[in-house]
């Protein structure tokens, strides 16, 4: 594959195949987040077509199954996927991951019941917690020269956010067009057609897979047989520990802020005053406007970090840019703005999406700095998986188990309660452990 020049003018010319793969990890990018962010959408109506009453305690205790032990099969399946990266190659690993989460939500459109919903819930978990670790190493590798790969990787992140806004507009399209689309088990449910959306990203895959090229780092290296073997072991070697468990940590807190109060909002804006009394399709449709301001928030909250990336040295700093103020808006959002007022609900999600989705791109565009060739998958998919997928989105079930004791007005402001105390403590957490956070060095050689 041809390199990328670097002009007079400091800004870089892409060749076709260049742009192409960008297109490619950018789709990736926008579809696995579609295909989380799809869940706090459908649960509730899905629960309740299955005959589960909406606040129930049977309903909390699914709901955060339906959040928690997907993610627990992600980040087991994705430790070996971020293994099977850098065994099998970075292309392969992805291709196959893309293909499985996206058929994967074909079929859960199609449950009869929680259980069967929780199993495909499982299986587009783990080729999206694959498909993650498999895309940053692939970019970072096919992008040498540092600047360009921190704005390739801090770009096609920020799709991800895209992701959220494309699954806010699926959700939007068939709750008003559900009965026009075909009766699935004779009934015309939006939350169906929409987990059936998850599978376009497999179609342009199809046709673009035989123009992606391998990392040729890693092929090199390979056909020489100079690749060294992944080894989980040497993960926590004295010259990576700290990285592995200060990453670990904070990727924890990073998805615990998202996954513990964040993506809980679709349940608690049916509780404000002036939605609560409207009908179900209008409390649906609000719920997909809130949704689509806190997934612009996060939008802009990537591009920012991705531009600020090229600009910023210190990593410390640049992840700090948007804790600290996260550290105190979040929580307030959730103690006030979310139970208070719609309006208030909109703006304060816009800003909790840009401070605690933008901090995702950040670890994309750190981790492949941190660790060598031979072990980056393994490494990233430590932190993504262990951290991120297992920990954090624990911070779900917490949250939901949180909702049965503390006080609150209703289910949906018990449930604004819990997210508080849970934001809370994530993002303390994470600012007090990126004290000990390494910054990489200049330039890791590549082995």
């Amino acid at each position: 594959m041809a390199n990328s020049s670097v002009q007079p003018s400091g800004r870089w010319q892409l060749t076709g195949t260049q742009w192409l793969i960008c297109i490619i990890a950018a789709i990736g990018f926008a579809f696995d987040i579609y295909e989380l962010l799809v869940l706090p959408l459908i649960v509730q109506p899905a629960l309740t077509e299955f005959g589960i009453r909406a606040g129930s305690p049977e309903a909390n205790n699914w709901i955060g199954m339906l959040f928690y032990i997907p993610a627990v099969a992600g980040g087991i399946f994705g430790l070996l996927g971020g293994y099977l990266t850098d065994l099998l190659g970075r292309r392969r690993v992805l291709t196959w991951s893309i293909l499985l989460y996206a058929f994967s939500a074909l079929a859960a459109g199609f449950s009869t019941s929680p259980e069967m919903l929780l199993f495909f819930r499982c299986t587009t978990f783990v080729g999206v917690c694959v498909e993650f670790v498999a895309a940053v190493a692939w970019l970072a590798e096919l992008f040498p020269e540092p600047k360009q790969r921190e704005a390739v990787l801090g770009y096609t992140q920020a799709f991800s956010s895209l992701g959220g806004i494309l699954v806010a507009a699926a959700y939007g399209i068939a709750v008003t067009n559900a009965g026009s689309f075909p009766a699935i088990h004779g009934t015309h449910e939006a939350w169906r057609y929409t987990l059936i959306s998850g599978v376009i990203p497999a179609l342009p895959l199809i046709i673009i897979r035989p123009f992606l090229p391998e990392s040729p780092v890693w092929k090199e290296k390979k056909e020489k047989g100079t690749l060294k073997r992944p080894s989980l072991g040497e993960l926590f070697t004295p010259q990576l520990r700290t990285t592995t468990i200060v990453t670990t940590i904070m990727f924890a807190c990073s998805y615990g802020a998202a996954f513990g109060a964040i993506q809980h909002i679709p349940r608690i804006v049916p509780g404000l005053p002036e939605v609560a009394s409207l009908a179900r399709p209008l409390q649906q449709q609000i719920v997909k406007d809130v949704q689509l301001w806190q997934e612009v928030g996060g939008l802009v909250g990537r591009f920012a970090l991705a531009a600020l990336a090229i600009y910023v040295v210190s990593r410390r700093g640049l992840l700090r840019i948007f804790q600290v103020p996260g550290l105190i808006i979040v929580p307030i959002v959730f103690y006030w703005a979310a139970v208070t007022n719609l309006e208030y609900t909109k703006w304060g999600m816009a800003l909790a999406g840009f401070f605690t989705v933008a901090q995702f791109s950040f670890w994309g565009n750190y981790l492949p700095r941190v660790y060598p060739l031979h072990l980056r998958g393994t490494g990233e998919s430590f932190a993504a998986n262990v951290g991120g997928r297992m920990i954090g989105t624990s911070m779900a079930l917490v949250t939901t188990q949180l909702a049965n004791i503390t006080p609150g007005n209703g289910p949906a402001g018990k449930l604004a309660m819990a997210a508080t105390i849970v934001a809370l403590g994530v993002y303390v957490v994470g600012f007090l452990s990126s004290f000990a956070l390494p910054e990489p060095p200049p330039e890791l050689s590549e082995d």
